[in-house]
């Protein structure tokens, strides 16, 4: 997405930039040229530019500081997230960031465990992820024999059973699903009990400024069991509406109904 969003940013700039020379300097000399006080015919560049500078400064504004939407392109947030998800993401829960650069600017809040975000991962700093907060700076996180654990206690898990998927979540039935007793945000997570792992497992502390982070299929999931904590610099938003499910970014294949208006816990 971030091509998008370079485009997007460029075409504003360049737009708007058309205009505000044609308000200050242009119209008036084309007025002066053809002996009248104003100008009522544009060049077709002014007239695009007058047309669509404001369209896309929405468009800009509202995808930067209120909300942005992504694709779901694996199964990593199962059961909470199904491949093919379509999400919104709340782009100022975390505080104002400029586009492209991601810089806040505006402090407004902080990250709560349990929060569904997305961000940008330190070794793939062009892509867009999403993961579930586990660990706020200061938390000490293990992970042993699929149990998590937190600040020295266990994390309670209730099963639920085996998981019959269906649609885009078809590809992980039989694990097993469980209730995450995760302090401030139960969910639901996929485990698969008969897979006892040697990677993945370890003890952390988070430092200052960082997260750590994991999937909700806790088997299939690339996160900071892997790669680390993720830096505060590097959040995007919080997820918290899928408004659609289907195949591929035009809908080309299978269409979920049943996804749409669901919220993100």
């Amino acid at each position: 997405m971030r091509w998008f969003e370079i485009i997007l940013v460029a075409l504003t700039l360049l737009s708007g930039a058309i205009w505000l020379l044609d308000k200050l300097f242009l119209a008036r000399r084309r007025a002066s040229r053809g002996g009248l006080l104003d100008s009522t015919e544009d060049p077709m560049l002014v007239d695009y530019a007058k047309s669509f500078f404001p369209v896309l400064a929405a468009v800009l504004m509202l995808r930067s500081f209120v909300a942005e939407p992504f694709r779901i392109p694996s199964n990593s947030m199962m059961p909470t997230l199904l491949t093919g998800d379509f999400i919104l993401v709340n782009k100022f829960a975390y505080g104002l960031r400029l586009p492209i650069t991601n810089t806040k600017i505006v402090p407004i809040g902080e990250p709560k465990r349990g929060d569904v975000m997305v961000f940008k991962p330190p070794q793939h700093p062009e892509q867009d992820w999403i993961k579930r907060i586990i660990g706020l700076p200061g938390d000490r996180i293990g992970y042993h024999d699929h149990q998590l654990f937190l600040n020295g206690a266990p994390v309670q898990v209730q099963p639920i059973g085996v998981y019959q998927g269906v649609g885009n979540g078809a590809e992980m039935t039989g694990s097993e699903e469980m209730q995450e007793a995760l302090p401030g945000r139960p969910h639901h997570v996929l485990e698969r009990t008969d897979l006892i792992r040697g990677d993945g497992q370890g003890d952390w502390v988070v430092p200052p400024a960082h997260y750590f982070v994991m999937g909700d299929n806790r088997d299939n999931s690339e996160d900071s069991r892997y790669w680390g904590f993720l830096p505060e610099q590097n959040l995007r938003g919080k997820a918290f509406l899928v408004w659609l499910n289907c195949e591929g970014w035009f809908c080309t294949g299978a269409f979920d109904s049943s996804r749409i208006g669901n919220t993100i816990q």
